[in-house]
């Protein structure tokens, strides 16, 4: 093949990508790129949300005296809440609806906090004795803080690969200016 042919094509294929680009659609699809540095910032914006619905829930349980059951799956519940709540909010900063702004939080994020909560309660049972700490019990904080590290570290390959495939946080890098 000649050169020329190679210098032609690769200025036809720059083109049509710039005009894709311009009219906001793509002749076929592309997945972005997904480095572990995004990753890691989806994992930490979703370990965020987690974090403070984990340590809300256990702290409301405890002060309501309810059992390990009713108290994690309160934690749970909040976890989901705080985890699509930060994305919701960045997401209705951009002007976007509400309705279309909370169906990216839920694909965004689900999987995600899925996982994170999976993994980090599923660390909390397994652990001898941190169900039956008590908010002022060092063990509480200790494994509640390591539960949510090996949670990071498994969920951050999820969401690379999610990220890579179009889906999960890259949903919402598209509302970010």
């Amino acid at each position: 093949m000649r050169h020329e042919a190679h210098a032609d094509h690769g200025h036809h294929h720059a083109h049509q990508h710039t005009d894709q680009a311009r009219h906001g659609h793509q002749g076929h699809h592309h997945a972005p790129a997904a480095t572990w540095s995004m990753a890691a910032q989806a994992t930490l914006h979703c370990l965020t949300g987690c974090a403070i619905g984990e340590v809300l829930g256990m702290v409301v349980g405890t002060a309501l005296g309810w059992g390990n059951l009713p108290t994690m799956l309160l934690a749970i519940a909040l976890a989901f809440f705080f985890g699509y709540s930060l994305t919701l909010r960045g997401v209705l900063r951009a002007g976007v609806d509400f309705r279309t702004a909370f169906r990216v939080a839920l694909a965004a994020d689900t999987l995600s906090i899925a996982v994170m909560e999976l993994i980090d309660n599923g660390v909390i049972l397994i652990w001898p004795s941190a169900m039956d700490t008590m908010l002022s019990d060092a063990l509480f904080w200790v494994s509640l803080a390591v539960s949510l590290v090996i949670a990071f570290l498994v969920t951050t390959p999820v969401n690379k690969w999610t990220i890579g495939r179009g889906k999960g946080h890259a949903v919402v890098h598209q509302y970010h200016h």
